[in-house]
């Protein structure tokens, strides 16, 4: 049988699929006649044919699972149910794997091949059981709590071994200890747990009900009403107001606006604030809002499946007898904001867990940190060890009784149980021993360490929400942990996967600067030196107040601009002339303002800037524009537009006036000067400065032209382009040939350069998380130019890097080759680099950046070199192939930056696993959209931005934070904090507990193997729970070596998160060892000292209680003072928690042995009363301490590490803080930087404007509509092209008037 695809395989078909689609999509608007949306539904049903890209695809997929040879694939009759079919058919273990890395459950795809939905029919939609539109994204009940919690808490390695340990306890025979030593620590573990994971719970609770609770107003039985999100169900019919969120998916029947339109923002599913257009059938349009009409309508909706496709929807309305498609443009997802549209109704497709958004969101994953890992590795030998341990004192036993134990019998008589014979007695002995002494032991494996861990987790979540410094002050939206066991990861992160839009950006346009006639605008010079000033918050502005249209907060600061509009320059005049007339924005009237909705927030820039520099787009309809022009109000007449697309990456318009035809086009540069006329060289070399500089600061650029046409001309022109447009064949080949003649030699007006506003602190951020040693990946949905020019902003990308590879190519081997020669050019580059030299700021040492350079306190520039990739989503899909994984991963890791453009959210969480699987790197992934959920809970940790609107990447996340910029403070401050604390308190741990329990093994070779303990059984119980465990919690919660001021200025002290230093395997062993060590001396000086011993008075000082007292003070004596050599920063909490301990030492003994009457009443009084045992504490003491402390200034002097140096110089600048100069420190990043590469960030749409919608006059509302023209409660559209007589189809990309 042939082996079955892989996941990557699986993921290609379906690009793939979706690429064909697209391309047949294309072709069949532009083959029929008619308008253009109502030629899209005639060839609906004719788009999707087994032929093509797609058809062999799936006869190639049908090969490889074991499908007959040339046997056809079966085509139902839904339009895309033939993927739907044969899904089902796949291995069910490939399947589950591709749904279940997003935890999508794969068990209603198999079962549900078409969804039946019949409106307003309960009873229909019933039988088919659909989900409920209630959400959970809880894990407990009141009910199930108790039980549950529990099965999870056990499954823990670590609480099932202390369970069974408490079952042996509860042997007599075997054990020498109360049970309540291991029960009182096992409860205390599961409570804290169990509160922890209510509280989460409870958190989870919380925000499903104010979901849920959510009203909606549903269309039941003729009238409307009100219910609760939870209520809604499949069939509904609901209605929606505006500014309202959707309830659920919905198929649009009706809306308030002009030819069944209605407008959208979906911040909450990809984070883009920018409104999108959907429309009704026209079929459903003159329903209107009538309630009677809606409530009898029972239209039968046949349509696919749940999935987690965003931009994809298929399926048919049968209605009357008709059979309308269906497709995208009709359905309103879940979590979408209703924005300019009055009211609309729509029928429920989706709803609760079935909804797009929900299934993008997935289950919660359980995530565990790398050192949870390797703690349970670590505990794991632990174990071996103690049974190691047990094994040896069982065979001693053995010996020991039958060479010498037999013959104590009458002084130490055996128990009934054991054999009379010496040999079988002994063997059964020893076997007790064996679990006598896995009891006596178990503390080497420390339950206490498991709360203690939790503890300080939930403290440290705790700072991390208190922290002011990460909150956003014009919101007031804190940084929030959403997890409490992912701390010490944020220490260790290696890879940042980042979505653009809304994450790094603020999705805000701003018109920044331009070029006029070869004269840039936009600098402020000093007129006194000439020299550039840089734009702060204090420079002042450009007055445009006298312009009755002009928005407050528009803001432009060279002056030079408006003067030359004053004097009116005929070439500043037509520049911004041609920014009023050449685009599709839409005008709209609310509360008395003008507002503009553009397809896109570039567009919607250029018009408000020539609004606010008085050329005002006013209004328009299909066949004319309307602006004034410094209050001149001027019509044209529109002729044609040629609508932009990612191919032609330009738009023009057509206009008449006066009787002059001009045709003005703004596009990208390289495209427009391609087609510039000749005789222009000069302004187009200025022109070309300018633009060069302009994308050297990241501004996304683009050019303005024109073009008079004579009358003679354009009626020909229009003539043959007509011809074109109703081809059948080579239309598009036509089409290209029409656009190139009438868009050549054109007139160059200028540029304009806008700036895709970062959110504050991105560059800076990225900076110094890149000088951490970071590795920045940016995975986009945008097209290739914005996303490089933005890396430049952001100084992901830089002019210091070696080389930038672009990955663009459309084939498996063209991708291969590409990775190919990348990989030679970096061996070739990394063989020639030699290491740079620097000077360290402190102590003058020169070092190398490969080696010394990470601990030497330097922080005089970036870091230089380096290479970046950019690859488009189409080459990803060939580069993600298991094939070519390998390649490409090997090449990005090479990378400083890699920038991934035009992905699916699909491919964002294939990148992110393929780095998890093959990197073993710790990933974060940062978004604020539901198109980055899959993304952030593929990653290790996922941070959601908690933007305006969009809440699903926060519900998904383990953090969120309001701004990228506090990426910065979480992971450089309290995430490197987090692990430094964490892996101190390890070791720490570690090392006290070996030091307590191998005293007891010393102690077994003197008391014949028999279990018997050395310290009191009340000691040993609270010895971790008590005397240890507040002094070593203050440590893991308040522990810095250094402020969080430096923690920032000093990046590379996060190197050792990266490096997993501080506690790995190595680290381990050196504190078992010290434990080794210390419990030796603990042991034996004491035992020296007391051995035959005597007090003053004569008496002996050799019982076993003395002996054991002593061992037991000294011990907590000398584990207090190790944490005071280990406590960097101190705080009240660590001067009360550390003296605190050893005064509750003292009292507790008194309060147990005299109030309580434990079995060593006494000992530690009568041991205190001689000089003997503080000769002995001092000697042990110093024999313990004096070496640790020679150890480590000596380290700390001859060769500090990068944390020691800055610890000395903060020390050093809190004394000389009046001295002490911000120059001596750190350089700031330049926001902005010139650079040699040439990048046009055309402003545009990534998909088509509202061209067709505008020229067909379906987008407009009727102006001054004649009273009574009312219908179904919606004032009638005016069509002003109704009595036209019939016009041939335009191109996808052309509306012709």
């Amino acid at each position: 049988m042939a082996p079955a695809p892989t996941i990557i395989e699986d993921f290609e078909l379906e690009v793939l699929e979706l690429v064909e689609e697209r391309s047949k999509r294309v072709r069949k608007r532009s083959s029929g006649g008619g308008g253009t949306v109502s030629a899209l539904r005639q060839d609906h049903n004719r788009r999707h044919g087994s032929g093509g890209l797609r058809g062999k695809v799936m006869e190639g997929w049908a090969a490889k699972v074991g499908a007959t040879a040339g046997a056809p694939l079966t085509k139902p009759p839904m339009t895309k149910t033939t993927e739907n079919n044969i899904k089902p058919q796949r291995p069910s273990s490939i399947y589950t794997k591709l749904f279940g890395l997003f935890n999508v459950s794969t068990t209603s795809h198999q079962r549900e091949t078409e969804r039946r939905i019949m409106a307003n029919n309960p009873e229909f939609n019933a039988q088919f059981n659909y989900a409920k539109n209630f959400i959970k994204t809880s894990k407990y009940t009141l009910l199930n709590f108790v039980p549950y919690n529990l099965f999870e808490q056990f499954q823990r390695l670590a609480n099932f071994y202390f369970l069974c340990l408490l079952v042996l306890q509860l042997i007599p025979v075997i054990s020498s200890l109360s049970p309540i030593t291991t029960a009182v620590p096992l409860i205390g573990v599961l409570t804290v747990t169990a509160v922890k994971d209510a509280y989460d719970d409870y958190q989870r609770h919380r925000s499903d009900s104010q979901v849920n609770r959510r009203k909606s107003s549903v269309l039941r039985n003729g009238q409307l009403v009100e219910e609760y999100w939870s209520k809604v169900v499949v069939g509904d019919v609901i209605r929606m107001e505006n500014d309202q969120f959707v309830a659920a998916d919905v198929l649009l029947i009706s809306t308030s606006e002009p030819n069944g339109l209605c407008y959208i923002e979906t911040s909450e599913l990809d984070g883009e604030t920018n409104l999108k257009c959907k429309q009704c059938l026209p079929e459903t349009e003159d329903l209107g809002q009538d309630d009677s009409l809606i409530g009898v309508f029972r239209g039968e909706i046949r349509c696919e499946p749940p999935n987690n496709q965003l931009n994809k929807f298929d399926g048919a309305l049968h209605w009357e007898g008709n059979i309308h498609p269906l497709d995208n443009d009709k359905i309103l997802l879940r979590g979408c904001i209703l924005r300019n549209t009055q009211w609309c109704y729509g029928v429920v497709v989706f709803a609760g867990k079935d909804t797009k958004l929900m299934m993008n969101s997935g289950k919660t994953k359980f995530k565990r940190t790398s050192i949870d890992r390797l703690l349970n590795f670590i505990i794991l030998g632990i174990v071996f060890f103690l049974l190691s341990m047990c094994l040896f004192c069982t065979v001693a036993c053995g010996i020991w009784e039958t060479l010498t134990g037999q013959y104590f019998r009458v002084y130490l008589p055996w128990d009934n149980l054991i054999p009379t014979d010496p040999a079988g007695g002994a063997t059964v002995i020893a076997l007790l021993v064996f679990f006598s002494y896995a009891i006596v032991l178990n503390t080497v494996v420390p339950i206490s360490l498991y709360v203690s861990v939790e503890v300080i987790r939930l403290w440290q979540s705790f700072l991390i929400n208190w922290d002011d410094a990460m909150c956003y002050i014009p919101s007031g939206t804190h940084a929030k942990a959403r997890t409490t066991t992912l701390n010490e990861e944020l220490g260790q992160i290696e890879y940042i996967f980042s979505d653009k839009t809304g994450t790094l950006t603020q999705n805000i346009m701003a018109f920044n600067k331009c070029t006029i006639a070869g004269r840039s605008f936009g600098e402020v010079i000093d007129p006194r030196t000439g020299d550039l000033l840089e734009i702060n918050e204090l420079s002042r502005t450009v007055d445009l107040s006298r312009n009755p249209y002009h928005e407050p907060s528009f803001k432009f600061y060279d002056h030079s601009l408006v003067d030359a509009l004053d004097a009116g320059d005929r070439d500043c005049e037509a520049f911004f002339r041609l920014l009023a007339l050449c685009h599709t924005v839409m005008p709209e009237e609310k509360n008395g303002k003008l507002e503009y909705q553009a397809q896109s927030p570039d567009e919607g820039a250029l018009v408000s800037a020539a609004r606010n520099f008085g050329f005002v787009f006013k209004s328009r309809t299909p066949n004319s524009i309307t602006i004034f022009a410094k209050e001149v109000q001027e019509t044209y007449e529109l002729l044609c537009i040629l609508d932009f697309n990612n191919v032609r990456k330009r738009m023009s318009v057509i206009l008449k006036k006066d009787g002059r035809i001009r045709l003005y086009c703004k596009g990208a540069d390289s495209i427009i000067y391609e087609r510039l006329k000749s005789g222009q060289e000069s302004l187009k070399h200025h022109t070309q400065e300018h633009l060069d500089s302009f994308a050297g600061e990241g501004l996304r650029t683009l050019c303005l032209a024109y073009k008079d046409l004579e009358e003679d001309y354009f009626q020909d022109w229009k003539s043959r382009h007509h011809e074109a447009a109703i081809s059948l064949e080579s239309r598009e080949e036509k089409l290209d040939a029409i656009y190139e003649e009438v868009e050549k030699d054109l007139i160059l007006l200028g540029a304009t350069a806008i700036e895709d506003k970062l959110q504050d602190g991105v560059p800076q951020t990225i900076a110094n998380l890149a000088m951490a040693g970071i590795k920045i990946w940016v995975l986009t949905g945008d097209k290739q130019e914005t996303a490089i020019n933005i890396g430049y902003s952001c100084q992901l990308l830089t002019d210091e890097m070696v080389n930038i590879f672009i990955i663009d190519a459309q084939s498996a081997s063209e991708v291969e080759e590409q990775l190919q020669k990348f990989r030679e050019d970096i061996r070739n580059v990394s063989a020639t680099i030699h290491p740079q030299t620097n000077l360290s700021v402190v102590t003058f040492s020169v070092y190398s950046d490969d080696d010394a350079g990470r601990d030497n306190l330097s922080d005089a520039g970036e870091p230089n070199g380096g290479f970046a990739l950019v690859i488009n989503g189409h080459s990803l899909v060939f580069a993600l192939n298991a094939n070519y994984e390998r390649l490409f991963l090997e090449v990005a890791s090479h990378c400083k930056a890699v920038i991934c453009c035009r992905v699916t959210p699909l491919q964002k969480a294939m990148v992110v696993d393929l780095v998890k699987r093959y990197k073993k790197a710790v990933t974060l992934a940062v978004g604020d959209g539901a198109n980055d959920v899959s993304m952030i809970k593929t990653a290790h940790i996922g941070v959601g931005i908690s933007g305006q609107e969009g809440l699903q990447a926060v519900l998904a996340s383990d953090y969120s934070v309001a701004q990228f910029k506090f990426l910065e403070r979480l992971l450089l401050v309290h995430g490197r904090w987090s692990y430094y604390r964490m892996c101190k308190f390890l070791r720490y741990f570690f090392y006290k507990n070996f030091a307590f329990t191998l005293c007891h093994f010393w102690f077994a070779f003197f008391v014949a193997f028999s279990a018997q303990t050395l310290f009191d059984p009340m000691f040993i119980s609270v010895y971790n729970l008590f005397y240890t465990s507040m002094p070593v919690l203050a440590l893991g919660i308040f522990e810095q070596d250094v402020n969080a001021k430096n923690s920032i200025k000093y990046p590379k002290l996060y190197t050792p998160g990266l490096k997993n230093a501080l506690f790995n395997k190595r680290e381990f062993f050196r504190s078992a060892v010290h434990g080794f060590v210390t419990s030796c001396v603990l042991f034996f000086i004491p035992f020296g000292a007391y051995y035959n011993g005597m007090d003053q008075e004569g008496r002996s000082m050799t019982d076993q209680q003395t002996f054991g007292s002593v061992v037991a003070t000294i011990l907590v004596i000398v584990v207090t003072m190790q944490i005071c050599l280990d406590t960097s920063y101190w705080t009240f909490f660590n001067h009360v928690t550390i003296w605190g301990s050893l005064i509750l030492y003292l009292l507790l003994q008194y309060f147990y042995n005299y109030v309580l009457g434990g079995d060593y009443v006494g000992a530690l009084s009568k041991a205190m009363g001689e000089p003997m045992f503080y000769f002995t504490s001092l000697l042990t003491i110093v024999i313990l301490m004096l070496p640790i402390m020679a150890w480590r200034f000596y380290w700390v002097d001859v060769a500090p590490n990068l944390s020691d140096k800055v610890r000395f110089k903060q020390r050093h600048d809190a004394k000389m803080a009046s001295k002490r100069t911000e120059h001596d420190m750190h350089r700031t990043p330049s926001a902005r930087r010139s650079r040699r590469s040439i990048r046009s960030g055309y402003a545009f749409a990534h998909q088509e404007g509202f061209g067709r919608l505008i020229t067909s006059g379906k987008i407009m509302r009727p102006r001054n509509p004649k009273p009574g023209n009312v219908s179904n409660g919606r004032a009638a559209s005016l069509r002003p092209d109704a009595n036209k007589g019939p016009v041939a189809a335009p191109a996808p990309s052309t509306v012709e008037v």
